[in-house]
């Protein structure tokens, strides 16, 4: 158990059935009244991010979360399969779990899994910037060159991409991954 003072931007509780990460909190102290804390939680299940504020003081229930090293080796149906890099054990990880990041999956990929106490996977930690092979982009309009003009390519992935109109068919880029917008040139 922890209480409200123990809170830090990461941490995992269990709240309201599910496993939230904090994704932001604040002590507030008004003038009139008692101290509480407001917060940010993400659902490590659905990834919805819900407020919820706490009194002062306030026991939550702290979930230890473990980090392993992994490597993507395959997809097969619903189910993505990598290997543990410590064990070498293969683990199956659910589709829901990679929702966000399958448009910029690529084999051999590796990343760090979070697991609970039990051996539960809680999330995955997919790297924020990751380099695509630009597989197929065509010529940006003639004369198209005013303003922030951009135009889609498509990468290794399968995935398309908004990028500068400069950028051409076999080059690599770098993308971030929480947004999917194009960074530089690798």
């Amino acid at each position: 158990m922890a209480t409200t003072a123990d809170f830090r931007n990461g941490m995992v509780i269990r709240h309201k059935g599910g496993l939230y990460r904090i994704v932001d909190f604040q002590h507030v102290k008004p003038g009139k009244g008692g101290a509480f804390v407001r917060s940010k939680l993400k659902s490590l299940t659905t990834g919805k991010v819900i407020d919820e504020t706490w009194n002062a003081g306030s026991s939550v229930e702290r979930v230890k979360v473990f980090k392993k090293p992994i490597q993507f080796l395959y997809a097969g149906g619903d189910d993505y399969h990598f290997m543990d890099n410590e064990s070498y054990d293969q683990l199956t990880v659910p589709k829901e779990v990679l929702e966000p990041y399958l448009p910029f999956l690529l084999e051999g990929m590796t990343m760090d899994l979070s697991v609970d106490e039990q051996g539960n996977i809680i999330d995955v930690d997919f790297p924020l910037k990751v380099t695509l092979e630009v597989t197929e982009a065509f010529d940006a309009a003639r004369g198209d060159t005013a303003g922030a003009i951009t135009k889609e390519v498509t990468v290794e992935t399968g995935a398309t991409i908004r990028v500068p109109p400069f950028i051409k068919q076999g080059e690599k880029i770098v993308v971030d991954t929480t947004t999917g917008q194009y960074l530089e040139r690798a």
